[in-house]
């Protein structure tokens, strides 16, 4: 057989692959555990099987690594097939069981039929770790999210005006939470004594941030119900945040350490808006290889930032944005398209266009977020750092 496609449904402890010839007819059918000795044999037995063999999976994610590594290791070619595409070609299959196996065959199937799925290359370590990181970082500002929110609602049970004086965004309030939760205690402490608890723990401005909590304490005289046990769990709350805050810190360090690796980490960050953090969600999206795009406008289609059309009948013209984009690469444009507004003025001309053309803010940020990533691909692929004006303008 000169060639063959392997679908493998991907599982946390088995994987189901099956196997078709170019009729789509069924050649191989196995469940194998997702440990190394077993991958190895299937892909032994597979190539075995035919000359060329194209293998597809529909998750590419932590539970496929294992198997992607070994198939690339071994000169394989593999492709993504998204579950998304298999879930709707389900239904054009006979049968309305849904099995590993039967999800297996299509996604075999549909590799063997279609021409436009992306082909997964081995990424390197530097790409590897910031994914890793941008992911753990990610995590830790969810959970300081979360802890922060927790706070706010346990500091409004005891006191809504301590609640509102203090921003939590800061470190100087959550210091003050380990020491001071009720009315009472602020009361009883004073702005003085407070100032010199503060300013004893390292705290910026304490004189301010004291004359501020003690002052909305004496605004509430009466003990809410539960108060005592309310300031225990406010304490360990704020002490819970401030714990984040410094892991936040020290993955922070460890991205720009990463970032600052990469050959396009100098070109990467000289365009306006995308700093080290952008920076390394950009490589992290991306794999840092602008040559798996082909194009500047697959970039922008994959980053939402492209309108797709809906025409249909007499209908045309019909511009909307897609449903279907990576949100993190998304991210990446849109928050840096809207800081560079601010702060470079060709963005600043291009957005007061839009707006006075009759977009809305939302259009005019996502029409200057896809220029933008035309820009931005120009001076990746020269190697180049951005200017403020062109070099055929300055040559001029």
């Amino acid at each position: 057989m000169d060639r063959a496609w392997a679908g493998v449904d991907i599982g946390k402890r088995h994987h189901h692959a099956v196997v078709v010839d170019a009729g789509g007819e069924k050649v191989l059918s196995r469940r194998v555990t997702n440990d190394e000795l077993d991958l190895l044999a299937l892909i032994g037995d597979v190539s075995s099987l035919a000359t060329e063999v194209t293998w597809a999976i529909d998750l590419h994610s932590s539970e496929s690594a294992l198997l992607v590594a070994l198939l690339l290791a071994h000169g394989q070619k593999v492709v993504y097939v998204p579950g998304m595409a298999v879930n709707r070609a389900a239904s054009s299959y006979r049968g309305a069981g849904k099995t590993d196996a039967k999800d297996a065959y299509i996604i075999a199937d549909q590799a063997r039929m279609r021409r436009d799925l992306a082909v997964l290359r081995a990424d390197e370590e530097l790409i590897v770790e910031l994914r890793m990181l941008v992911a753990s970082r990610q995590d830790l500002v969810s959970d300081r999210t979360r802890a922060a929110n927790r706070l706010h609602d346990r500091l409004l049970a005891i006191s809504p005006a301590l609640e509102r004086a203090l921003d939590l965004r800061n470190q100087g309030p959550l210091v003050l939470l380990t020491g001071f939760q009720t009315p009472a205690a602020l009361r009883e402490a004073g702005v003085e004594q407070v100032t010199a608890w503060l300013r004893d723990h390292g705290v910026r401005s304490a004189a301010m941030l004291a004359a501020a909590s003690v002052q909305a304490a004496e605004t509430q005289i009466t003990s809410l119900p539960g108060e005592q046990l309310g300031a225990q769990l406010v304490a360990r709350l704020a002490e819970g945040v401030m714990a984040l805050d410094e892991q936040i810190k020290e993955i922070d360090q460890l991205i720009e350490d990463r970032f600052r690796r990469h050959p396009a980490a100098d070109v990467i960050a000289s365009f306006p808006g995308i700093g080290i953090l952008l920076g390394a969600e950009f490589l992290a999206a991306t794999g840092g290889d602008m040559d798996a795009f082909g194009s500047a406008d697959r970039l922008a289609s994959l980053a939402g930032v492209a309108p797709v059309p809906r025409d249909s009948g007499r209908v045309s013209g019909n511009l909307h944005r897609p449903r279907r984009y990576h949100r993190g690469l998304q991210r990446v444009f849109y928050t840096s398209a809207l800081i560079s507004i601010r702060c470079n003025p060709n963005s600043r001309r291009f957005y007061d266009r839009k707006r006075a053309e009759g977009k809305r803010h939302t259009q005019a940020v996502l029409a200057l977020a896809r220029r933008r990533v035309n820009v931005l691909w120009v001076l990746l692929r020269e190697g180049r750092c951005y200017e403020l004006k062109p070099p055929q303008a300055q040559a001029a």
